[in-house]
């Protein structure tokens, strides 16, 4: 393996639920043991690690366990370690790590997102949200205009393909059905329920275009990867999946949106840094905190043209698991829960590795595309079995 090359190895997941009463470090912990039995590794290997944001004390459910607290708990000793909002989206984290190992600050980096958002909102004593007297930070931009959820913003991308390009809601459904329909054969998946089409078409409506189910909800959980250096491979027992290509954007907050979210850019510049092409790809792993975003990813990425998303996922055939392009196999965030983004790039070494159980995709994949991020934050990662 070059050793100026990274990889994933082990990957981990908690137990994946809402309200649940234990605690969010423990629940890191079981991520970060079932990451380390897959790699072959022990503690005392791991130097660095990698999360994103970081411990926020103003929004403990939203991020309640940072890089400082995993080092405490586990005893590491890290040469390098990392953890912060300011970075291209959830999945920037991974690529913090990816660039520490490649120039060789660490061999071997847990990289981890914990969320406890449902249990929270359940026990606001014991995880109080800070509350604010005035408006500042990037909400000064939002909160005035009543636009104080995400849904709010990317309701106004996906009615711009309603009226600029004829996406209809019977197209963007797809995303939702085929999520569904994958969350069934996850056994970890929070909702294991198909999704029917007069479901979905009768939901109440959250923000025009985006009905209910549209939309991903808060969960409990906390997922891990380990990202290795291609010099260190040799202390691995699992099948290495290498991170052949990076890209992130960071658009601004301020003022009015962006144009375009930032996976348009995003999508653009990683087929620039590998000889991979579109076609090469054997599942994709698309972020849907909004069903709306996965369809966005799937223009960003070269999938279909620009505009052209409801009429590539129309039907749902194509992007179904025995379909030529499987996507969130595991049932992505509406389906399998809330992870932040890092449930796509376990979800992809599982596929890779052909571990899918039910779910696995038919055939040999080798190559998957994972991605993170709405609106002004977005990250992709291209992976690959070599």
């Amino acid at each position: 393996m070059p050793a100026n090359e990274a990889y994933i190895t082990g990957v981990g997941q908690s137990e994946v639920g809402v309200k649940l009463t234990r605690l969010p470090l423990l629940l890191t912990l079981d991520a970060v043991r079932e990451a380390l039995s897959e790699a072959g590794l022990t503690i005392g290997q791991i130097d660095g690690v990698s999360t994103y944001p970081g411990r926020m004390a103003m929004m403990p459910g939203f991020s309640p366990v940072g890089a400082d607290e995993l080092i405490d708990a586990l005893g590491i000793r890290a040469t390098w370690h990392a953890g912060a909002m300011e970075t291209s989206s959830q999945l920037g984290a991974v690529v913090a790590a990816a660039m520490a190992v490649r120039i060789g600050q660490a061999r071997h980096v847990i990289c981890f997102r914990t969320v406890y958002e449902a249990a929270a909102l359940a026990r606001p004593t014991e995880y109080p949200p800070l509350r604010r007297e005035t408006v500042d930070g990037y909400s000064q931009w939002f909160a005035p205009f009543n636009a104080i959820s995400a849904a709010n913003w990317t309701a106004q991308y996906a009615m711009r393909h309603v009226k600029r390009f004829g996406l209809t809601r019977e197209q963007l459904a797809q995303i939702a059905l085929t999520d569904r329909a994958n969350a069934v054969l996850n056994p970890r998946a929070l909702v294991r329920k198909p999704l029917t089409m007069d479901e979905y078409l009768s939901a109440r409506m959250i923000s025009t275009p985006l009905c209910l189910y549209d939309c991903d909800r808060f969960t409990d959980a906390s997922t891990v990867l380990i990202v290795s250096a291609g010099g260190a491979i040799g202390e691995v027992s699992c099948t290495p999946i290498r991170i052949a290509a990076m890209a992130g954007t960071v658009e601004r907050h301020s003022w009015d949106q962006a144009e375009w979210m930032a996976c348009y850019p995003t999508g653009t510049d990683l087929w620039k840094r590998t000889d991979y092409k579109p076609t090469d790809v054997d599942t994709a792993q698309l972020y849907d905190g909004f069903s709306f975003q996965a369809l966005a990813w799937l223009e960003a990425l070269g999938f279909c043209g620009v505009g052209e998303g409801g009429q590539f996922i129309e039907g749902g055939k194509r992007i179904a698991l025995n379909g030529e392009l499987p996507l969130n196999t595991f049932g992505g965030q509406i389906g399998a829960g809330r992870l932040h983004g890092f449930g796509f790039a376990h979800e992809a070494v599982v596929q890779l590795r052909g571990r899918g159980g039910a779910r696995q995709i038919p055939g040999d994949p080798r190559v998957a595309v994972c991605a993170s991020g709405g609106g002004p934050l977005a990250t992709a990662l291209l992976l690959a079995r070599d």
